[in-house]
């Protein structure tokens, strides 16, 4: 059985690696296709590298741009590899623009080529429209086949929007896999030490989202925030391009 597996952004390619490496070690035919969405050193060649994923077989090297621009322009690269390569699966994790683009394709396509496609994390739900990650995760949902989810609640998500009972099935967080995976190794970096932290003494704080960081005077709030905790112990804040950027 051939299996195309898409990974785009940063939060898919922790959720693909444990994927990719079980399909591998049952020999299962695998494609993996990087769309390119997320693709400097910092956001994606590092973790293919510490995550021990291998080489994309296909990388349609999209780039950055508008939700629009960057949704049209997966389309439009992935529908002749789609149709060139013709898997019996198509997977697609999470949801970033990358995910719905593919799953979109491979519906259109699905009848003529034979392929099915699979969401894994599945029926994650914050009922925000304002957020692309919930249209794109609504919308995949609907498109696929097998809805593999994360959460029991997932599931009851998605029989309440009418999804089939037999389309969905309960798998767990893959993500675990990858932190389990990954444990060892940053507990032998000890990172905390070498900044001079105590373990329980600290807060670590990620800050990248849209709405958090591109308004002014929330993204302010949210520092001052940060500053009150700060008082009592050490903030730790790996910071993300976008918000560096905004700082």
């Amino acid at each position: 059985m051939k299996v195309l597996l898409v990974a785009g952004a940063r939060p898919n390619f922790m959720k693909i690696a444990p994927v990719l490496k079980e399909l591998e070690k049952r020999d299962f035919d695998t494609i993996l296709v990087h769309t390119g969405q997320h693709y400097d050193m910092q956001m994606s060649e590092t973790f293919f590298r510490d995550l021990e994923i291998r080489h994309p077989d296909h990388n349609l090297d999209v780039g950055s741009g508008s939700h629009a621009q960057q949704t049209a322009r997966v389309m439009e690269r992935f529908e002749p590899l789609l149709e060139s390569t013709a898997p019996d699966w198509v997977v697609v994790v999470g949801d970033v623009n990358s995910t719905l683009a593919c799953a979109l394709v491979a519906a259109k396509l699905r009848t003529g080529l034979g392929c099915r496609i699979a969401h894994v994390e599945a029926g994650l739900r914050s009922y925000n429209w304002s957020m692309p990650e919930e249209v794109n995760r609504v919308l995949t949902d609907r498109l696929s086949d097998l809805c593999l989810t994360p959460s029991p609640a997932a599931n009851e998500n998605l029989l309440s929007e009418g999804i089939a009972e037999d389309q969905i099935q309960f798998v767990g967080n893959v993500m675990i896999d990858t932190l389990l995976s990954m444990l060892p190794g940053a507990e032998e970096l000890d990172v905390p030490t070498s900044m001079d932290l105590e373990t329980g003494e600290y807060a670590v704080l990620t800050l990248h989202r849209p709405a958090n960081v591109d308004d002014p005077e929330l993204f302010r709030s949210v520092l001052t925030a940060m500053a009150g905790i700060s008082a009592t112990m050490p903030v730790v804040l790996p910071m993300h391009p976008r918000t560096e950027e905004r700082a």
